[in-house]
C-alpha cells in the first residue's frame, strides 16, 4: 500500500532521502570494482580465517540500502537504484579505458605500467561484478518484496536476512566463477574463497539488521508510515 499525501516538506525531505541512498549504494558499488585486485586475510576469534577481496568490503552495503527503499520506497524505486548502479559502473570502466590509452607523461608519479597492474583488470571485475550483481540484486529484492507481501510488512529481521543469504551466495559464487574462468584467480582458490566470502557477507547481513531496523523505525515515525505501507515518490498529493 502506498503512502501519496504527503506536505511539501516531508515530499521534499523523502526524496532527498532517496538520493542520498542512491548516491551511497552507486559510490560502494564502483568502488568495490576498483579495489577488487586486493586480498587480504583475518582471523576470526581463532576460529576461521578469512581470505577475501577489500572490493567486499563495502559491497554487502548495497543489500543494506536497497532493503531499506525497499521497505520504505517500494520494489520499483528499489530497481531503479540497481539500474543506476549498472550504467554508474560501465561509465566508471570507460573513463578507466580512456585514461589507461593515454600515456602518462616521464615524471608522473604513477606510470602506464602500475596504472595497467592497478587498474588493468577492472574491466573483467565490472563484467563478473555486473553479471552476479544483476543476478543477486533482483534476487535480493524480489524475495525481499515477496516476504514482505507473505508476512504483511512485519517481521523485517525474517526479510532483510533471508533475502540476503541467498542473494550474496549467488552473487559469490558468479563472481568467482567469471574470474576464474578469464585466469584472474586460479581455480584451486575457488572454494576457499567462496566460502570466506559468503561467510563474510552472512556476518555482515546479519549484523547490519540492527541499522536496518533503525533506518527503517526512523523513517516511518518521521512519515507517518504503518506496517506494510511504502512511500510513492511518482504520485504524490501535496498537502499544505
Amino acid at each position: 500500500m502506498f503512502v501519496t499525501h504527503l506536505t511539501l516538506k516531508d515530499r521534499l525531505l523523502a526524496q532527498r532521502i532517496y538520493l542520498i541512498l542512491g548516491a551511497l549504494f552507486i559510490a560502494s558499488l564502483v568502488v568495490s570494482n576498483l579495489i577488487f585486485q586486493k586480498f587480504i586475510s583475518f582471523d576470526l576469534f581463532g576460529i576461521y580465517t578469512f581470505e577475501i577481496s577489500v572490493g567486499v568490503l563495502p559491497y554487502p552495503i548495497t543489500f543494506l540500502i536497497t532493503d531499506i527503499i525497499c521497505e520504505v520506497y517500494g520494489q520499483k524505486k528499489a530497481n531503479q537504484v540497481v539500474t543506476a548502479g549498472i550504467f554508474a559502473s560501465f561509465f566508471s570502466m570507460g573513463i578507466i579505458y580512456v585514461s589507461s590509452a593515454i600515456p602518462a607523461t616521464t615524471w608522473s608519479p604513477v606510470s602506464d605500467a602500475l596504472f595497467e597492474t592497478v587498474f588493468g583488470a577492472t574491466a573483467i571485475a565490472v563484467l563478473a561484478s555486473m553479471m552476479a550483481y544483476l543476478l543477486a540484486q533482483y534476487i535480493d529484492i524480489s524475495i525481499f518484496h515477496f516476504w514482505k507481501r507473505l508476512t504483511k510488512g512485519k517481521h523485517l529481521w525474517l526479510r532483510n536476512n533471508f533475502s540476503t543469504f541467498l542473494s550474496q551466495f549467488v552473487d559469490t559464487f558468479t563472481v568467482l566463477i567469471l574470474l576464474c574462468t578469464f585466469g584472474k584467480i586460479e581455480w584451486k582458490l575457488f572454494g576457499g574463497l567462496l566460502l570466506s566470502g559468503f561467510l563474510f557477507k552472512v556476518i555482515v547481513a546479519a549484523t547490519d539488521t540492527p541499522f536496518l531496523y533503525a533506518a527503517v523505525y526512523g523513517m516511518r515515525k518521521r512519515f507517518g508510515l504503518k506496517f506494510g505501507e511504502e512511500l510513492d515518490l511518482n504520485n504524490v498529493n501535496v498537502l499544505k
